[in-house]
């Protein structure tokens, strides 16, 4: 089944379009895409190592997120993403939007998204075995770590707004 993304304008008005993944996206057409910060009440954050067979990324640290599908809103794509790739089951009321940003061609590279930037409050483990292969291993760690591993290149670039501050 192919999946489907609906299509908005750079200003996020709705195009009324739908979009399949892996098609060419139209020019001036933007998709919604969704970053989830967990953090635990120790302030600890839980990233998760992108799978060996991935096509982008291989075996990179990462957050949990992805792209929305047609029909959800950003919030209904956020607590998605973090059960199919996490297994955690997020309180939508234990989450805050802390950013969006238009990303229409990042280091020449044509990403046609809106970027809602999550983050949400959860005290629990990771369970992986709904990942379907997406995920190598997930874990807690400090703030320091992720900055450690976005200089290190060991976690996805486009991920270096964290240290701006979530």
């Amino acid at each position: 089944m192919k999946e489907l993304w609906d299509l908005y304008g750079a200003d996020r008005a709705p195009l009324g379009r739908a979009h399949v993944r892996g098609e060419a996206l139209p020019e001036g057409c933007f998709h919604l895409v969704v970053h989830v910060w967990i953090r635990n009440s120790r302030g600890q954050y839980l990233i998760s190592q992108r799978a060996a067979g991935r096509s982008a990324f291989p075996l990179m640290w990462e957050t949990t997120g992805g792209s929305v599908l047609a029909g959800e809103d950003s919030l209904a794509g956020a607590l998605r993403e973090a059960r199919e790739e996490l297994g955690v089951t997020l309180e939508p009321d234990q989450g805050r939007l802390a950013f969006s940003r238009v990303r229409d061609w990042v280091k020449g590279v044509r990403f046609g998204d809106i970027l809602d930037v999550w983050e949400f409050r959860f005290d629990g483990e990771a369970d992986l075995s709904a990942a379907d292969g997406e995920v190598a291993q997930a874990r807690w760690v400090e703030r320091g770590e992720i900055a450690r591993l976005l200089s290190e290149g060991q976690m996805v670039e486009t991920l270096e707004y964290f240290l701006e501050g979530i």
